[in-house]
């Protein structure tokens, strides 16, 4: 089968030479015909244009792999390929969780399907594990550490005693934050990789807006040396769960107890779990992020076509997501304390307090109502 690879940047490039590799007899059946790149001076080989209507409109081309990153034009590219009757594989996260309703409904349209096993959890076979899980069982839930970005910088800020920011620019320079970081400090990466993982794991199509979602922008050295003296190490968790009607999906920072697996998880590395019946918890862990892991499962979804594997066939359906049905106790540090005084259990000093156990659909409530930049907020009993 012929593909046509939209972007060459760090993913793309690593499936270009993963394909032309040609290490296994699966891969040797593929093989790259054209590659989008953005302009005359990115033309660094024979296949490359700037043209994208060469992969779009090219009767040759079975499978449209799209890898260039943001919401436009990949959105409309994709939508293309898949008007056009090619199958698509995407690594692009945000662009899949906006419009996931808009390309599953187009794919089936034109009997083609639509793979993005390399959108959530990078190299971890996460996506497939959820279909194999679900060949047997339903999927009762999932909570993962999602982003590598936010686990290195929790992680070294622990180890090192450090402040945010210093550890912040460490993970700029060493390549594991963007310049613009905040679709990883304030969660919204993860809050994307809950939304496809939720789809994958439920049939669900949620808003992705609706997800309750809480970075560590604002988390300080106290927060993690609070949370160390109660036998507790803050992680960023993404996690969902299916109450049939509806579902729970958030990111919030947790207070992990120390002997959870999850505790142990060092710098950039994930690791996501699923619960199930019989099954009970199963984990998968390994590197989120990087160019040749992530390239790895784009090249996974394209012989998963070629074997005519992973259909993703399952009638998905839309459900609200209902954040009153997930209860905790919640860490919270602000100035404004006496906005949450209807709903404190004890302080820990004058700008921090636990809850009592509410609903997070309340935490948001209240959150919303206090208007305080500098405030972090974490569930206290994860």
């Amino acid at each position: 089968m012929k593909i046509g690879l939209l972007g060459h940047g760090v993913v793309g490039s690593g499936v270009a030479a993963i394909i032309d590799a040609n290490k296994t007899w699966e891969v040797e059946e593929v093989s790259v015909k054209k590659i989008l790149v953005k302009s005359e001076a990115e033309k660094n080989d024979p296949r490359c244009t700037t043209d994208v209507n060469e992969i779009l409109d090219d009767p040759d081309i079975d499978i449209v792999v799209e890898c260039m990153g943001g919401l436009e034009p990949a959105h409309t590219f994709v939508k293309r390929a898949l008007a056009n009757g090619k199958y698509a594989v995407t690594s692009n996260k945000k662009m899949l969780a906006a419009y996931c309703e808009d390309l599953f409904e187009e794919a089936r349209k034109h009997g083609v399907t639509i793979h993005y096993e390399a959108a959530c959890g990078g190299g971890i076979p996460w996506m497939a594990s959820l279909d194999r899980t679900r060949r047997v069982d339903d999927i009762q839930s999932f909570r993962g550490i999602f982003n590598g970005t936010t686990n290195y910088i929790l992680s070294k800020m622990k180890e090192e005693g450090s402040d945010f920011d210093v550890m912040l620019k460490e993970a700029q320079k060493l390549g594991y934050a963007e310049r613009d970081p905040s679709d990883d400090i304030d969660g919204y990466d993860v809050r994307s990789k809950v939304a496809l993982s939720v789809v994958k794991a439920f049939d669900d199509l949620v808003d992705v807006n609706a997800i309750s979602t809480y970075g560590i922008r604002n988390i300080k050295p106290f927060d993690l040396q609070y949370a160390a003296s109660i036998g507790r190490t803050v992680k960023l968790i993404g996690m969902a769960e299916n109450f049939g009607t509806s579902v729970s999906a958030f990111v919030i920072p947790s207070f992990v107890r120390d002997e959870d697996l999850f505790a142990a998880v060092p710098l950039n590395f994930n690791i996501i779990e699923s619960r199930s019946e019989t099954l009970g918890a199963a984990a998968f862990y390994g590197q989120g992020a990087g160019s040749l892991p992530t390239a790895h499962a784009v090249v996974q979804n394209v012989i998963d076509i070629v074997k005519n594997q992973d259909p993703e066939i399952n009638e998905k359906t839309s459900r609200p997501v209902n954040n009153a049905l997930h209860e905790g106790t919640f860490y919270i540090r602000t100035d404004k304390t006496n906005l949450f005084s209807s709903v404190i259990d004890h302080p820990i000093n004058e700008h921090a307090f636990i809850t009592r156990r509410i609903p997070l659909s309340r935490l948001d409530e209240i959150v919303r109502k206090t208007d305080d930049p500098l405030l972090f907020a974490a569930e206290a009993d994860a």
